[in-house]
């Protein structure tokens, strides 16, 4: 038996917006079953005594502190702008939205 049904995959293709094919059910649940099955195995590999990291070598900052150093003001950033609205760039709706 699946870990994960076709209907469950029905039921997160809904969630997602997806519209899928019934064919495209089966194969899915077919792939997430196999999924389930690689995450159950790093399951249970996972020791008590390793502790949990996010990556597999040692990372260190690379960015430089923080300094105050002379900037634009708003006024001299906002110059070259096309258009200003309040302070700030004026760019063109790109979704439908209201303002």
């Amino acid at each position: 038996m699946s870990a994960i049904t076709r209907d469950e995959v029905a039921h997160l293709a809904r969630l997602s917006r997806l519209a899928l094919a019934d064919e495209e059910l089966d194969h899915f649940a077919a792939q997430l079953d196999v999924i389930i099955g690689a995450v159950a195995r790093v399951a249970e590999v996972a020791a008590d005594d390793i502790p949990p990291s996010s990556h597999a070598l040692p990372l260190t900052n690379v960015y430089r502190p923080d300094e105050v150093r002379p900037c634009l003001t708003p006024e001299q950033a906002l110059s070259g702008a096309p258009a200003v609205e309040d302070g700030r760039f004026r760019v063109p709706r790109i979704l439908g939205e209201e303002a």
